[in-house]
């Protein structure tokens, strides 16, 4: 392994290059900005890799770059792993909460600093700079697809019909997701799943016109019936309400159960880190059970009345809130929006109403799947500590179509170049150098061995 390291290491200013310039690229999906010029500079960074870029726009949304790369001569033309990434980031506002600009790139204390630079631009750097070392060392030791879209970060409304159409495109063995990052101990942090996705909106509305707040005398208010119908779905010890919301979650099987407790979870550095004003939740269970394995109803935002500087006495005409539930393997987000519809009809709140703004099913690999441990074991080698390694992210991606449209036993596993600290859709999103060149050698590392099962 001594001479991958040595030629990773030689590649790491190169490398950082690229991602500097990939990263000080702006690529906004949720504001339309830069999306047609990202698209051009990741083609031309599949093709510097040595592999063929086909722009897919066929299907609606932003394009998606679908590159392929062949295994070389000494290579196994009969295997071909995937990887999933994404070009598209978050809106870098609050701007003025940033040290540094946001598409600058800029390093310091050996971090690189840019919306973008772990969620995902980092990674999908780290993976063609890693083909490129093997190209020119040999060769690649198996065939390799990648699928890069341009509307993770709203949603992926457009990646299942692009799925629908083009699956042959992106069949494989196995598949490598977009992101990963160490914990605070050094330990590199995977899953091989994650979950669904249920975002709801919910509003009511009064009047026609806010009204004077004397009128709350005799006149329902907009904001109370809001919150009393969010309140009629959640106890004070957080069980979910609404009928049915539990019913296809399967049972947790005793190897799941086994993993949860395995793994470390340091709830006073937390507790530390979030500067959280009440205790966990979960009690005094594990919160690997919960975090992994448990549905959730979150309220994400909540807008009525005047909120502004000094008083104004108000009666608000209408409110709105904003949920997501996610959800475990079985759930399904149509059906869940439909018991919370009946839910709201049963206790009365027939005034308020529910839409579904986005839904994504849950994935979860076969953890005894032979590609989990080759992962897990490369992963060791390339960062000298035992990976942890989680059944499902607590998170929601586009995970579902895969196993869809490419094979329900399609093995899944994310991992990449992020730390504890990257702050990914915050200010001062960044990834550390030492992660990144790591991260490239797990990458040469896994390629070699995926090549050779």
């Amino acid at each position: 392994m001594d001479i991958w390291r040595q030629l990773v290491e030689q590649r790491v200013p190169t490398a950082t290059a690229a991602l500097q310039r990939y990263c000080q690229q702006p690529s906004i999906a949720a504001q339309n900005v830069g999306i047609q010029e990202t698209v051009q500079l990741v083609t031309e960074m599949v093709e510097q890799a040595g592999g063929r870029a086909q722009v897919l726009d066929d299907f609606g949304g932003n394009p998606v770059v679908y590159a392929e790369f062949a295994a070389g001569l000494n290579g196994n033309p009969d295997r071909t792993l995937l990887f999933y990434n994404h070009y598209d980031v978050q809106p870098p506002e609050p701007l003025d909460e940033w040290t540094y600009p946001p598409f600058g790139a800029e390093i310091h204390d050996g971090k690189v600093y840019a919306r973008g630079a772990s969620d995902n631009k980092g990674d999908l750097t780290v993976r063609l700079q890693a083909l490129s070392i093997l190209q020119e060392n040999g060769g690649l030791p198996c065939n390799v697809k990648f699928l890069i879209e341009g509307e993770e970060e709203i949603g992926s409304p457009s990646l299942h019909a692009c799925l629908a159409k083009h699956a042959d495109l992106f069949r494989a063995d196995a598949c490598i997701w977009e992101f990963g990052s160490k914990d605070p101990q050094g330990r590199p942090q995977m899953v091989a799943g994650i979950k669904g996705m249920c975002y709801l909106q919910l509003w009511c509305h009064g009047a026609d016109v806010d009204l004077h707040s004397s009128n709350g005398a005799v006149i329902d208010n907009a904001a109370w019936r809001l919150v009393q119908a969010l309140a009629s779905m959640k106890s004070v010890d957080n069980r979910i309400l609404v009928d049915g919301f539990y019913d296809d979650v399967a049972p947790l099987t005793p190897e799941l159960i086994q993993l949860a407790e395995a793994h470390p979870f340091d709830a006073e550095q937390v507790r530390q880190q979030l500067g959280l004003r009440r205790p966990l939740i979960c009690g005094d269970e594990n919160p690997n059970l919960h975090l992994w394995y448990a549905p959730t109803m979150t309220i994400c935002g909540m807008e009525s009345g005047y909120t502004g500087e000094g008083s104004k006495t108000v009666l608000p005409r209408r409110a709105q809130a904003k949920v997501d539930c996610r959800l475990v393997p079985n759930q399904d987000p149509e059906d869940i929006l439909a018991k919370v519809q009946r839910h709201l009809e049963k206790h009365g709140f027939t005034d308020v109403q529910v839409s579904l703004v986005n839904g994504e099913r849950a994935y979860r690999s076969d953890m005894r799947h032979p590609f989990v441990q080759m992962v897990v074991d490369t992963a060791r080698e390339a960062y000298g500590a035992d990976p942890v390694l989680a059944p499902t992210s607590a998170g929601t991606g586009p995970m579902y179509p895969f196993g869809e449209f490419l094979g329900q036993d399609l093995p899944i596993v994310s991992t990449g170049c992020g730390w504890w600290n990257s702050r990914a859709h915050a200010p001062d999103e960044s990834i550390r150098l030492e992660d990144f060149e790591q991260a490239m050698l797990h990458m040469v590392l896994l390629l070699r061995r995926f090549g050779e099962s």
